[in-house]
């Protein structure tokens, strides 16, 4: 009985998904728009403010803007070191996604001319989350065995 394509292959998509400088990259990869975005946000703390005003209305937007580089940033060094509290970096940025997808891009309250655009970052956040949800995941569970 001849065997299927991808049983050829297997083996080495396993051994290249048992490396963990893969497991690295994919960690920075899912944590570097989060970490730009914190030290942005630092770097320009005046800007930082305004966006939070501006996107959500929070107030006082400067403790907002703190929080939200706190977490960026944190997160982002907790995820990136792997280990036994890579799941804290990722479900702290999925938290934070969430909020913040729900207050600044809440598509159903935008006008017609927005609608769409928020809809769109809406959803992709959506899978941003699913992304740090399944990282937390998998980190929980090999900080018990291996790390991921």
């Amino acid at each position: 009985m001849p065997s299927s394509p991808t049983s050829a292959i297997q083996p080495a998509v396993q051994n290249l998904l048992d490396r963990s400088w893969l497991a690295l990259v994919a960690r920075v990869a899912v944590a570097l728009p989060f970490l730009l975005s914190g030290i942005a946000k630092l770097v320009d703390f005046g800007g930082a403010t305004a966006e939070i005003r501006g996107l959500t209305g929070l107030e006082p937007a400067a403790l907002f803007a703190l929080l939200v580089i706190v977490t960026q940033l944190g997160g982002s060094a907790l995820l990136i070191a792997g280990g036994c509290y890579a799941w804290v970096g990722a479900a702290g940025l999925a938290g934070f996604t969430a909020m913040a997808t729900l207050l600044a891009h809440a598509f159903w309250l935008k006008p017609a001319a927005e609608r769409f655009l928020h809809q769109n970052i809406f959803f992709e956040h959506v899978s941003i989350i699913g992304g740090l949800a399944l990282l937390a995941i998998l980190s929980s569970r090999s900080s018990r065995g291996a790390g991921l």
